[in-house]
């Protein structure tokens, strides 16, 4: 028999979604199931850019700009300076979502056996894009006692060889919410520059910051020009995570060059969701404000009713729509699995992430899930009470 290759057998399972077979084989026993488990909005998608597909008069559907259309990259360049990011169109280019994006990233900055480090828990597909391009992630651990802030410089410091490439950040964090300050980004801007480094931030959940904090992108840090790479995308900004559309913004003329020669190889960004994507930036200012107010409801009610539970600890996240929870049971994958294989509160149960998959370090976040706060309040009341009247009965 073929064998399958080492590199397909080390790609980690999603902890996002591996769990969708046990979720299906409830709704089939007419179980009720919340799903906690992916960020995937159930905010309304802004009119302008479905109209903007339904109202197309294109006769063919051919081929866009391997960069993406230049009407929507000049366009891009008028969002980013409302955010105090100054760039032109040729700083960016566009993907196919923000995954392609990291893909192009990781491919044209690293050599098999380098490294990049992130900062953990992290989002479980920095794993799995490493994997793929060969590249070993170097964890160094945030904590939840700490509220997942950045970990102190020294702890980069002493994990940095002659095989570093980069370090990775997500600002506002996936899985954490947790928004990092200018300060904490001046001191990573010391580190990548004195080590000739690469600072890759994913900075896709850039609209939604709560409390009065306010988002600072790294492109906007004075000197880092040569080492600053965004990634960013449409699917959460809009609730338009099917349209699969993102890119990658960078100063590095090097490294844009070297990035388009990937989206040359894969061709170019699908067509329709480009119009989408380009409408989608009239989207009226009054759309970001309605849904961030809607996300800080979710986000207290939640934070309120887990804090609740006895012996349940979770942080209050800045950003995002993500929070990470640690939970009175030694292994939430099997308790994950046991919830909605076993359980149900009234013929309801939930969906969660086991938080594993958000670490590379071995058996770190065993006792940690993700919860994404994408539903409405009345929903999330309902889900935490089905959490623990199932941590009752596990722990029974």
């Amino acid at each position: 028999m073929p064998l399958i290759s080492n590199k397909g057998i080390q790609m980690p399972s999603s902890p996002i979604r591996k769990l969708v077979p046990f979720a299906e084989s409830a709704k089939k026993r007419g179980v009720n199931v919340f799903h906690l488990n992916i960020g995937q909005p159930d905010i309304k998608t802004p009119q302008i850019a479905l109209d903007a597909v339904k109202n197309n008069t294109i006769k063919t559907l051919s081929y866009a700009r391997s960069e993406g259309s230049e009407e929507y990259r000049k366009k891009l360049t008028h969002y980013y300076k409302k955010h105090q990011i100054e760039v032109t169109k040729e700083d960016i280019v566009v993907t196919t979502g923000g995954s392609e994006a990291l893909l192009f990233t990781i491919g044209s900055i690293t050599d098999p056996g380098d490294e990049i480090i992130i900062p953990e828990p992290f989002y479980a597909n920095y794993n799995g894009f490493s994997v793929a391009s060969g590249v070993k992630v170097i964890p160094v651990i945030s904590k939840i006692e700490d509220n997942f802030a950045l970990p102190k410089i020294e702890d980069f410091e002493k994990l940095i060889t002659k095989k570093t490439k980069a370090i990775l950040i997500c600002n506002p964090g996936n899985p954490t919410g947790y928004l990092y300050s200018k300060e904490e980004l001046e001191k990573l801007k010391k580190i990548v520059i004195k080590h000739d480094l690469f600072l890759i931030a994913d900075e896709v959940y850039r609209e939604f910051i709560y409390d009065d904090l306010e988002h600072t992108s790294i492109l906007s840090l004075n000197g880092l020009e040569e080492h600053a790479i965004v990634i960013d995308s449409v699917s959460k900004r809009y609730s338009m995570c099917g349209a699969r559309i993102g890119c990658i913004v960078s100063k590095n003329t090097s490294f844009i060059e070297t990035s388009i020669k990937f989206a040359q190889a894969r061709l170019s960004p699908p067509t329709y969701a480009l119009l989408a994507s380009e409408a989608a930036l009239d989207t009226p200012q009054i759309y970001f404000d309605d849904v961030k107010a809607e996300y800080v409801t979710r986000r207290n009610t939640l934070i309120n009713e887990l804090q609740k539970i006895e012996g349940v600890k979770v942080t209050k996240p800045k950003g995002a729509f993500y929070c990470v929870v640690e939970l009175p049971v030694k292994d939430t994958d099997d308790f994950a699995q046991w919830i909605l294989e076993k359980f149900n509160y009234n013929n309801e149960t939930i969906m969660m992430a086991p938080a594993s998959g958000f670490y590379s370090t071995e058996q770190e976040g065993k006792n940690q899930v993700r919860i994404a706060y994408v539903l409405k309040k009345e929903d999330l009341i309902s889900a935490v009470k089905i959490l623990r009247e199932a941590l009752k009965v596990y722990n029974s």
